[in-house]
């Protein structure tokens, strides 16, 4: 090891707490402070430190999430011989069911930016578990829902609830990680939702035998328990969960309205956050963002090729978790609603086995996400034309929902983790919190189209027959090639124009030379790690 500064920056400037209750020292010039370098696996032990009080806590977060938001597409089919579905209870139209969904996503896209600039400014701590609270008393709500306008509702609420998740999660390890080391760490948590969508199908045969069981159907049951689970997971995330490290020598400070919550635990201490503090000063000398900032960011064309790769595989991804089911009984009519249940679970198998098999590899060689992107995407296209096709062969067509399953797992982190990237070297901190937020919102836009117009929204498609959901299908294998599209048109204009930092942005990271604060990490990030162990 290297070291020009043994002992821990002491920073003497003024202390001002921020609006997250942090007190924020502000050094002369980051970009000149000395640099320490610590041997990579020293490196790789503190990281795996963080590992242990961050991914676990944002699994749970995400399964229990990701099971209230999708539940609504299992429900259509549980207890459906006795009339006891959603649909049934609630006298619903496809119409309705699909407008019910597609509301969702309409809330989620206006308030995921808002959510997400909101928590860069406060606690991400307390407004992560602010998130997940409110969608554990949306999702009980659910089990009071009546008519289709109260369903409706609801499912305009519980996106408005739980916009900026997320994006947020995404910009939460950006305050501990470099980008070059999030996409593995995004697919960790990601295959929470696709568990859950697994867990959901296989659980609601266990909701489905307590039809009836204190004057509830079963999927009231099933509303009623994974709601009173989030509200009581967000309370848990107070005491667990750290808030942005402090640089040594910082303590941390509660502004007013912080003092009735528990104070944030550390994510690290003694020389562990010291070796990260060299690791990762571009976090620890952030400013707060201005609106001149954020107006920079937004007029950075790099957003949209990211927006519409995200776009295709998140429309195809929401698509497959609403309306899996409903296509695994178009394919044969005979299944009950307890093996359509069964049938569904391998589907996200499929995507959590590409999650752990894919986004690692994509980190280690993170200069080449693009084309692993691409590579998932042609996987699912491969799928879709299985299921469009294999007309006389049931098994066949369910093998091609598999496939459609594999490819969607590793796209939507790798998209992610790319944006984070590009931004944070771009635009810093105020460029992942906004990019993440702007690509999960506008992106989710496909979700709209998929739940809304596709499927049992589009009635001459939904229409039973031998080429049930085909024109669906088209439309889905359509937007998954302007992804790949997309990602290609990104590679090139990144080839023309760079992604150099914005020098309208430049110097306000703590400092006012202008010069950019490269990090341990930073100096790292300018080579891949590929398979070697170790690299300097």
């Amino acid at each position: 090891m290297t070291s020009h500064d043994p002992d821990p920056p002491s920073p003497t400037a003024d202390l001002k707490a921020g609006l997250g209750g942090t007190a924020h020292v502000k050094t002369a010039n980051p970009a000149h402070e000395p640099i320490q370098d610590y041997p990579i696996e020293r490196v790789e032990q503190v990281y795996r430190k963080l590992d242990l009080r961050i991914i676990p806590a944002f699994w749970v977060l995400y399964f229990l999430n990701s099971a209230i938001r999708s539940n609504i597409g299992i429900a259509q089919t549980m207890n459906a011989s006795v009339k006891h579905d959603l649909v049934s209870v609630l006298g619903l139209t496809a119409k309705d069911v699909s407008t019910a969904l597609a509301l969702f996503y309409v809330s989620y896209v206006l308030f995921d930016l808002p959510s997400n600039l909101i928590m860069s400014r406060l606690s991400p701590r307390v407004w992560m578990a602010r998130i997940v609270i409110a969608v554990g008393i949306i999702g009980t709500c659910f089990t009071a829902v009546n008519d289709a306008w109260s369903l409706k509702l609801l499912r305009f609420l519980l996106g408005v609830v739980i916009a900026g998740m997320w994006p947020g999660m995404a910009y939460y390890l950006t305050l501990f990680y470099p980008p070059s080391r999030t996409g593995k760490r995004i697919g960790m948590y990601f295959t929470a939702a696709q568990v859950s969508a697994a867990v959901v199908g296989l659980v609601s045969a266990g909701f489905q035998q307590m039809d009836g069981l204190g004057g509830l159907v079963g999927f009231r049951w099933m509303f009623l328990i994974y709601g009173l689970l989030g509200i009581i997971l967000g309370f848990v995330l107070l005491w667990w969960l750290p808030d942005r490290p402090l640089a040594p020598g910082e303590t941390r400070q509660k502004s007013w309205w912080m003092k009735w919550l528990p104070g944030s635990p550390e994510a690290l201490k003694g020389e562990d956050a010291i070796v990260h503090y060299h690791e990762m000063r571009r976090v620890y000398h952030a400013r707060p963002w201005t609106l001149r900032d954020l107006w920079f960011v937004l007029l950075d064309w790099r957003l949209w090729p990211l927006v519409l790769m995200y776009f295709g595989v998140v429309g195809v991804g929401i698509g497959t978790q609403l309306y899996g089911s409903v296509i695994i009984a178009s394919i044969n009519p005979s299944f009950t609603g307890v093996q359509v249940s069964l049938l569904f679970a391998p589907i996200w198998i499929m995507d959590l086995i590409a999650i752990l098999l894919v986004t690692p590899i994509s980190d280690r060689f993170h200069k080449y996400r693009p084309l692993f992107f691409s590579a998932a995407v042609c996987v699912q296209i491969a799928g879709l034309l299985t299921v469009t096709f294999a007309l006389d062969n049931q098994w066949g067509r369910y093998s091609g929902l598999l496939l459609i399953g594999f490819g969607l797992g590793p796209t939507v982190p790798i998209c992610m983790a790319w944006t984070n990237e590009i931004f944070q070297k771009r635009h810093r901190e105020v460029g992942v919190a906004t990019a993440s937020a702007l690509v999960s919102g506008l992106g989710n836009l496909g979700s709209i189209v998929t739940t809304y117009a596709l499927y049992t929204g589009w009635p001459e498609d939904s229409a039973p027959g031998r080429f049930r959901y085909r024109k669906s299908n088209f439309v889905m294998i359509g937007i998954l090639c302007m992804s790949i599209a997309s990602s290609f048109v990104m590679i090139a204009l990144l080839k023309v124009f760079g992604n150099e930092p914005s020098i309208k942005i430049a110097g306000t990271d703590g400092n006012d030379s202008g010069e950019e604060i490269l990090d341990g990490a930073a100096r790292r990030e300018l080579h891949q790690r590929g398979f070697r162990r170790l690299i300097k």
